[in-house]
């Protein structure tokens, strides 16, 4: 038997994730930058892979940075992508939203965590320091954003009926 109420859970998530919010607070517009600025730096670390750099973080080198700047540029677009959508009600357009940013992000640290455990990395302990750090970032701002919007959906829910009372 279907439990009804796991899609109404379903749906409220999916909802407060893909519907466009009425009443932005300020803590969501932080939220959005902070995503931003984190995507925007690590693009460009990763864009231009400086080798010195790269070896004093003590993440793993590579012979050719080639997937490795495609990476840096596709999150150098996220972190943009975010700035517009922060910014919206200004340029009159949309970016990146909240759901897409929250997915993007805990893949992103799986990933990375997958790495961290599983890969053989053969890196200096600042750079598990800092990997481990990031892993911590991008599930850490996740959760923030993921909380925020879910408290803001259940709000929203409770202030619809009481209005419709």
């Amino acid at each position: 038997m279907v439990n009804p109420g796991a899609f109404r859970r379903l749906s409220d998530w999916t909802a407060c994730l893909s519907s466009p919010s009425k009443n932005k607070i300020m803590h969501e517009k932080h939220l959005l930058l902070t995503d931003a600025i984190i995507n925007l730096l690590l693009g460009v670390l990763l864009i231009f892979y400086p080798t010195p750099v790269v070896k004093f973080i003590g993440i793993p080198l590579v012979e050719k940075a080639f997937y490795v700047s495609i990476l840096g540029a596709v999150l150098f677009g996220i972190g943009i992508a975010l700035l517009i959508e922060k910014y919206k009600e200004n340029l009159g357009f949309n970016g990146l939203g909240r759901g897409g940013a929250i997915i993007i992000n805990i893949c992103g640290g799986i990933a990375l965590a997958w790495w961290i455990l599983f890969g053989s990395l053969t890196i200096p302990l600042r750079g598990y320091i800092l990997l481990w750090l990031l892993v911590a970032i991008l599930i850490g701002i996740s959760l923030i954003e993921l909380i925020t919007c879910l408290k803001k959906h259940k709000d929203e829910n409770r202030n619809s009926r009481i209005c419709a009372s």
